[in-house]
């Protein structure tokens, strides 16, 4: 890279004079490159220390509502034993290709997607594979599907900080992470490890994003913290990081996510997560 700031670092290194962890000689650099036919632009992952805080559903209003701001978009639905993408777009179709590359779904909005459920017979089917598969697979939706002139691409992370968010850490070129969390204790205690573990190996945090933050009354507008005092402030002040988003729960967001029409819900609370990401 000319510019030795990392955050400008295009992950080539050959010719490149910076003396960081991804040189060769140094850590081994894991970085794969997509098939040469496809073009990807921007890569997000969304990424929580447990599993149960909204990661899938703040995937997929990033993805519809970038798409809104006429931006062309993809989800990579990267939680391979849990996937939820497919229900929450209402994908139903099973993977096709041309022998060579796997085409991935698109929604009504144009959305490009790829999830573990269009490879499987039945939806309800359970994967019930090890680490190493696991994390190939993913691999492989990176590399061996077709992504169409991607402008951003939001990846569904595996949640936690086992191997298969190692394997997506060191393998996909990231260009920064956002992480979600929920107002519950136990969560932020969660989420600092996730945040630990991007840092250690020197992936760039966009922010927090606090899902199932409130209930709004109907009638009088006042919220309600039915899960109790928030910690998000406390751990973002702690790790100096901006708090992006605090997401209300709603039953509208719950029945689109059943109901396959998360493309139909707006959350104007995500505006400033992706503002955020257009300045990438």
């Amino acid at each position: 890279m000319s510019n030795q700031n990392p955050e400008n670092c295009n992950h080539a290194c050959e010719g490149c004079t910076a003396d960081c962890a991804q040189r060769e000689g140094g850590v081994p650099n894991f970085r794969i490159e997509p098939n040469k036919r496809s073009r990807i632009g921007k890569i997000i992952g969304v990424v929580s220390g447990k599993g149960g805080v909204g990661k899938s559903f703040v995937t997929s209003i990033l993805a519809s509502h970038m798409q809104k701001r006429g931006y062309r978009c993809a989800v990579l639905d990267g939680d391979i034993t849990g996937p939820s993408i497919g229900k929450v777009f209402g994908i139903h179709e099973k993977a096709n290709g041309d022998g060579e590359l796997i085409f991935p779904a698109i929604t009504r909005t144009g959305i490009q997607v790829i999830t573990m459920n269009m490879l499987l017979e039945q939806d309800d089917q359970p994967v019930i594979w090890r680490g190493p598969m696991v994390a190939g697979l993913l691999k492989q939706f990176y590399q061996e599907v077709y992504w169409n002139d991607v402008d951003y691409m939001f990846v569904d992370m595996p949640p936690g900080t086992g191997d298969v968010p190692l394997t997506a850490f060191q393998s996909l070129p990231l260009d920064g992470i956002v992480i979600v969390t929920s107002p519950q204790e136990l969560v932020g205690m969660v989420v600092e490890k996730a945040i630990n573990m991007a840092r250690m190996m020197n992936i760039r945090i966009l922010g927090l994003v606090e899902n199932m933050s409130y209930v709004e009354c109907d009638n009088c507008g006042s919220k309600l913290y039915v899960f109790g005092e928030s910690h998000i402030d406390n751990i973002a002040a702690k790790y100096q990081l901006p708090v992006l988003g605090r997401l209300p729960l709603t039953t509208a967001n719950a029945a689109a996510s059943d109901h396959g029409s998360i493309e139909d819900v707006e959350v104007p609370q995500i505006n400033e997560t992706l503002d955020m990401i257009e300045k990438l």
